[in-house]
């Protein structure tokens, strides 16, 4: 009887925590334009010790209509709404993408044959300048700390049933990449995707790995399997991404803004603008030992270039790095600091602050017009990690969004 009263609790609480979340809303009024925000859940996903989650949700709960994006935050959560540390459960990133599909056809998501007719799905990407990196948003690991907030009087617009062709609709796509390193032999082996510790040598297609690729996403693909301490025992568990989305319904005192996302492995060379190879992903090879370091030799820097096709405000900056970063900055052609951004490391064990990971990202709000890239002007992107060690899977990413225009104070003062 005790059993059978505990697995009836235990249900009641998953319906509890998945009818209250996604009713949980609230509106706030700042600067004139007034916003709501609604908490969501993503499909539950199970994980056990050493396991990988990281696969597709479609057509996912998200706010309707013509509308302006101001805030995306999400964290994993588990079937009791408890938040889970970055130490059981590492997030290695989640994205939010955006597409329409034709309303007539069922099924199209998940019909491979039927989503590579363009005539049935069409992918609604980013600005640029990648086209396998067009998310609208993407964080990991520093998602709790590290602000979102598109400042007024600016916002993403999304939902403009102008630009939805004919007989089809918005909808929202979330990738999820989650990896459960309780009992792992090596935590930050598992999170950094070594495949000797997955034992993998061929990706998820059956395609074998290059022999000099030791480790990255191509080795922790969804359903694979970290090794663990021998003996070591723990229960499989439910969890959620829970998001949240703050937004405005769009109108005229809202000012658009453009999404970009530049990658450090972008090995674009500014002969052809449409030429952009992005890798996601590189490694960086272990330098020297900290007991010799002298200087900067145990930094690893990568630069390259990037450009966007017009010229704008930059109204907020955000990079993208993994364990072992230490900062990433744009620059603007004659040397100016477009933006900065600086990783933020645990200190603890709780939610949020935990020791060795990294909890957030510092993010950049210029004051409007302070920074803008000009027509044609050629970014340096940068990025930096340590090489006391080796580090596999890592990522440099830089995140900007741009306004082509400034807000007129008159207007604004009085919408």
């Amino acid at each position: 009887m005790a059993h059978g009263f505990g697995g009836w609790l235990l249900s009641f609480s998953i319906l509890v925590l998945a009818l209250s979340i996604p009713c949980s809303l609230s509106l706030r009024i700042k600067s004139g334009i007034k916003t709501r925000s609604a908490v969501f859940l993503s499909p539950e996903f199970e994980l056990g010790p050493g396991s990988v989650e990281n696969r597709n949700y479609y057509n996912i709960d998200f706010p309707r209509g013509h509308i302006a994006i101001k805030r995306f935050d999400a964290e994993v959560v588990d079937e009791a709404g408890r938040p889970i540390p970055l130490h059981e459960t590492y997030l290695h990133h989640w994205v939010v993408m955006r597409y329409y599909v034709r309303k007539d056809v069922p099924n199209v998501e998940y019909d491979a044959s039927l989503k590579n007719n363009q005539s049935n799905f069409v992918r609604v990407r980013n600005n640029g300048v990648c086209k396998n990196l067009g998310q609208y948003y993407g964080l990991g690991s520093e998602t709790r700390k590290t602000p979102t907030y598109v400042p007024d009087p600016y916002g993403i617009e999304v939902g403009n049933p102008a630009q939805v062709p004919d007989g089809f609709e918005e909808r929202w796509m979330l990738n999820v990449h989650a990896i459960d390193t309780r009992g792992a032999v090596d935590k930050l082996g598992c999170t950094e995707c070594r495949c000797d510790l997955y034992n993998i040598t061929k990706d998820e297609y059956g395609r074998p790995l290059t022999s000099d690729y030791r480790g990255g996403l191509l080795c922790c693909y969804d359903h694979t399997q970290c090794k663990v301490t021998e003996g070591f025992q723990s229960a499989r568990r439910s969890l959620y991404l829970k998001y949240t989305v703050e937004w405005a319904d769009w109108s005229d005192s809202i000012l658009p803004v453009q999404i970009y996302i530049f990658d450090i492995t972008d090995t674009w060379t500014g002969l052809d603008s449409d030429e952009h190879h992005c890798k996601v992903e590189y490694e960086v090879a272990e330098a020297c030992k900290v007991t010799s370091v002298t200087g900067n030799e145990c930094v690893d820097t990568r630069r390259n270039r990037v450009r966007i096709p017009t010229e704008g405000y930059v109204i907020y900056g955000v990079a993208h790095q993994h364990t072992g970063g230490i900062g990433a900055a744009l620059y603007g052609e004659d040397g100016r600091v477009i933006c900065s951004s600086i990783p933020i490391y645990g200190k603890g064990e709780e939610v949020g602050d935990e020791a060795g990971y990294i909890v957030g990202m510092t993010t950049c709000y210029p004051q409007a017009g302070s920074v803008k890239i000009l027509d044609g002007e050629t970014l340096v992107h940068e990025s930096n990690y340590s090489s006391t060690q080796t580090h596999t899977g890592i990522m440099g990413l830089f995140y900007i969004l741009v306004a082509d225009k400034l807000p007129n104070p008159t207007l604004f003062m009085h919408s």
